[in-house]
């Protein structure tokens, strides 16, 4: 496979000067948009007429100038024809699942994914008569077992929360396509690192929260797929992105816009980190779970996969066998050693640590977590890069020798 370049396509995407010729996009706040003639407005609504087509903007639920920027330069990033912010990573899988799937339709699911979107599939959705088989996702033959003819989506997350299990999306694809089945992928854990739509998943969904935006001080997300999956998205009579109306604040987008450049160096050092802090924790016989080590049970396939000079990303776990051994270690890096913070999310600059069984997987019932791997104690550890990383280390050390190993 002919290795792809997401920096690069960020550099062909059209550059967007803002008003005056500033170097910065504007940020434009209107609700609404005036239109020179009166015809015109009837051909927006009919669709004749739109950003694309003569510059046309309507309503901001609709479509808004520096949230379409955004849009554009995702979809070069993921090598995709179009995209679509939203408010939230959840209204962009919701959106994304209510396009493809109607009352009585089926998804294949991977068992290792975020809480809240286990707990959509589980609970709301089979209230619209939607319902759902979670999976083995490594297991090809589990997935083609629980396909029926009612299946419309297989579902996945590039690298499963928190397992890290990596999805395989060129054998995923092959077998989603051979039934007309939709493979859409959440890669909000491995932005630069997988390219799914380049690896053949037909959409791709982002929490842009998490390492896109990288400072944990808002909330956003992302559809970026084929233009007409996008155009359904936002139709006048069935777009659910447009009816249900999860609409991306242009000032949030405005805030993307300016990070997008150093995700790139961002990723990186997060990648850097991660295989250091793996590659000791394992050194001292812990219980560490990482990508980028080769005991990983996908190690080389997230090597053949991944798009070169990224890494395999900032997130680690710990599994220390318990929950009161895992706030321990959590209170010990927090409280004594400053590692990091006892914080849900990722893609922060600082560290964030959670045990993720009680809390971003607590919606997924225990016998379910036990069945995907998901100990009681396990730290999802996600790096950050501040502080140097040799004092890092030595305070990741010392509390762990302290708490799991007695040793201090």
């Amino acid at each position: 496979m002919e290795a792809y370049n997401p920096e690069h396509a960020l550099l062909k995407a059209r550059r967007e000067f803002g008003e005056h010729g500033g170097v910065a996009p504007s940020i434009s706040r209107s609700s609404t948009f005036t239109v020179m003639h009166p015809k015109t407005m009837p051909e927006i609504f009919a669709g004749l007429r739109g950003p694309e087509q003569g510059g046309c903007f309507l309503y901001s639920r609709h479509f808004n100038p520096t949230v379409d920027v955004l849009s554009r330069y995702l979809a070069a990033m993921e090598g995709t024809e179009a995209a679509i912010c939203t408010a939230s990573g959840m209204s962009a899988i919701s959106c994304t699942i209510l396009q493809i799937c109607n009352s009585g339709d089926h998804i294949v699911a991977s068992e290792s994914i975020y809480g809240g979107t286990h707990a959509l599939f589980e609970s709301l959705l089979p209230q619209m008569n939607i319902r759902t088989t979670f999976v083995d996702i490594t297991d090809l033959e589990a997935v083609k077992a629980a396909m029926t003819q009612q299946t419309k989506v297989i579902y996945t997350e590039t690298m499963g929360n928190p397992t890290l299990k990596i999805a395989d999306i060129p054998a995923l694809a092959e077998t989603a396509h051979q039934r007309d089945i939709k493979l859409v992928v959440d890669n909000t854990f491995s932005p630069l690192i997988f390219t799914p739509k380049i690896l053949g998943a037909d959409v791709v969904v982002y929490s842009l929260t998490k390492y896109i935006n990288g400072a944990s001080d808002l909330i956003a997300g992302a559809v970026c797929a084929d233009k007409s999956f996008i155009q359904d998205l936002m139709d006048l009579h069935t777009g659910r992105i447009m009816l249900l109306g999860p609409t991306m604040d242009p000032r949030v987008a405005f805030d993307i816009l300016q990070r997008i450049p150093h995700l790139p160096i961002r990723m990186r050092e997060h990648s850097r980190r991660g295989q250091a802090m793996a590659q000791m924790l394992k050194q001292m016989d812990v219980k560490v779970c990482y990508p980028g080590l080769p005991e990983h049970p996908q190690h080389e396939k997230a090597q053949e996969l991944g798009n070169d000079g990224y890494g395999l990303g900032g997130i680690l776990t710990i599994d220390c066998g318990t929950r009161e051994k895992a706030e321990e270690l959590m209170d010990v890096l927090q409280n004594e050693e400053s590692f990091g913070m006892i914080a849900v999310s990722l893609g922060y600059f600082d560290t964030l640590i959670s045990c993720s069984g009680s809390s971003t997987s607590s919606e997924i019932k225990t016998e379910d977590q036990q069945k995907m791997g998901l100990s009681p104690g396990l730290l999802r550890i996600a790096l950050g890069y501040t502080g140097d990383l040799e004092t890092r280390m030595v305070q990741m050390k010392r509390g762990v020798q302290k708490v799991l190993t007695g040793v201090e």
